[in-house]
């Protein structure tokens, strides 16, 4: 089977197949072998290990993977492409093909059903209109996973891997590094695409931590508090969480909780660490 890591390899397979772009789905086909070889080497894959791949497009990513690991199970939303992926992977009796939206995907009983229970390394390259909401799906329903090797748009791997206090920081980093250790391993220019995204492009993984960084936690009010905190960025913290109507707050309450902890009225969400943010979600809901 040819190798799709090029342009021409690329463009042949869309032509054989008289393939048209969805841009719905906002896809961009990746053609350079060096950076195909690198999310590879990123995720860091062995013949013991399952890849769920999400979004394999034309299987050029795919190829990769099933070359590396024992098994890969790849989820592709869009059917005109799944008869493009049987050609291009038949070579390859370590991978299947489901058609699904991977929002939608119960990927516990998946693993179950395809895996042993065992936790998947997930690799993608994500489609960067739906990128935050497939990536904090994957983090907070716990789905069963060692790590995730991604491709995004540059902008928000700054986002996931940012630290208190710059421009770069909210909600998106907050959650990531709740469950994850980012890191950004590759730049990608839009050349190594077809059609070519109007955006640079980052490689990061995430490597999911055995336990949450914060024991005992709980999430649904620490990230109620944090999407408040960032919901508009110019407001102060007091302000933010005063006015959240899902909070249920007094403004009392809130100067009062952090006052006690020695901040301005006019701190805003950005200058908090992760632990700040859980510190102050025990105090605004003790019931004290």
């Amino acid at each position: 089977m040819a190798d799709l890591g090029t342009p021409s390899q690329t463009i042949e397979i869309l032509q054989k197949h008289h393939f048209h772009l969805q841009k719905k789905y906002g896809q961009n086909f990746l053609v350079s072998k060096h950076v195909l070889e690198k999310i590879a080497e990123t995720a860091e894959l062995t013949r013991e290990d399952t890849v769920l791949e999400i979004g394999p497009g034309i299987g050029t990513m795919t190829q990769y993977l099933a070359e590396r690991a024992k098994k890969v199970i790849a989820v592709e939303i869009d059917q005109a492409l799944l008869p493009i992926l049987a050609d291009t992977l038949s070579d390859y009796a370590n991978v299947t093909v489901i058609h699904a939206d991977i929002l939608k995907l119960d990927l516990t009983a998946l693993s179950k059903e395809r895996n042993e229970g065992r936790p998947f390394k997930i690799v993608a390259n994500l489609p960067y209109y739906i990128t935050t909401p497939i990536i904090l799906k994957l983090l907070e329903s716990h789905a069963p996973f060692e790590s995730i090797t991604v491709m995004v748009q540059k902008e928000v791997a700054d986002r996931m891997q940012a630290r208190p206090g710059g421009k770069d920081y909210g909600a998106l980093s907050l959650a990531v590094q709740y469950y994850a250790k980012p890191e950004v391993t590759l730049h990608v220019t839009p050349s190594c695409f077809i059609p070519r995204p109007s955006v640079d492009s980052s490689v990061i993984r995430l490597i999911r931590y055995e336990r949450a960084p914060i024991p005992g936690v709980d999430e649904k009010k620490l990230f109620s508090v944090i999407r408040a905190s960032f919901g508009q960025r110019r407001k102060t913290l007091a302000n933010s969480l005063a006015n959240a109507s899902d909070l249920s707050l007094t403004k009392e309450r809130v100067q009062s909780a952090l006052e006690g902890f020695g901040w301005s009225l006019s701190i805003r969400g950005e200058a908090l660490t992760l632990e700040e943010f859980e510190a102050l979600c025990a105090v605004l809901f003790s019931k004290s």
